[in-house]
């Protein structure tokens, strides 16, 4: 039987995913420096004693936001229909130069100046690497057994990585646009 919740517990569900929300869009905005609890909780619209009901520290709180973006990124990518690699790999490249990887990228910088993050984002995001890593490969239909296929697949998530960074300062849709088009034919080659 599965577990019945009470309107107490849905509350308490729904301020904590409006506090990771929120968590995300005030990295993506104002950086790790101008993202406090305070400005997420005020963001979210809850107390900050409710912030920290959910999320006893800081740390808590943006690596919950960066496990949720990671897990809003792996639900969007299964969630693509099965359709050609150009696609695929135009919806790869989407999740690298929107809002969640801003807000990612944001506490990656934080964790390589902050000791006691660092460990915490460091293996979250191995773990969303291998979870990209294996859906990539999936949707892309491709075949790790033959030799060079896992780097060329890791080379595609790399160069989509590249191209979010390189997208932070200006529009660079355009030039994204032409690359990601190469990228499909050089895949098409390598993968068979």
């Amino acid at each position: 039987m599965g577990a019945v919740t009470t309107p107490k517990q849905d509350r308490s569900r729904a301020t904590r995913q409006r506090l990771l929300a929120s968590a995300v869009a005030c990295l993506a905005e104002h950086g790790w420096a101008g993202s406090t609890v305070t400005v997420v909780a005020e963001h979210a619209g809850v107390s900050r004693g409710a912030a920290q009901h959910h999320f006893p520290t800081r740390e808590d709180l943006f690596t919950g936001a960066v496990e949720y973006v990671a897990e809003e990124r792996s639900a969007a990518l299964r969630a693509l229909p099965v359709q050609g690699r150009a696609a695929v790999i135009a919806a790869l490249v989407d999740l690298y130069t929107g809002p969640l990887f801003r807000a990612a990228l944001q506490l990656w910088v934080a964790a390589s100046n902050e000791d006691q993050l660092r460990p915490r984002v460091t293996e979250l995001e191995a773990r969303v690497g291998r979870e990209t890593h294996r859906i990539a490969v999936a949707l892309l239909g491709a075949d790790e057994e033959r030799p060079g296929v896992r780097e060329t697949v890791q080379g595609l998530l790399d160069m989509a990585r590249g191209l979010g960074l390189a997208n932070v300062l200006t529009d660079d849709r355009a030039r994204r646009e032409r690359v990601v088009a190469q990228w499909a034919r050089l895949l098409d080659e390598a993968l068979g």
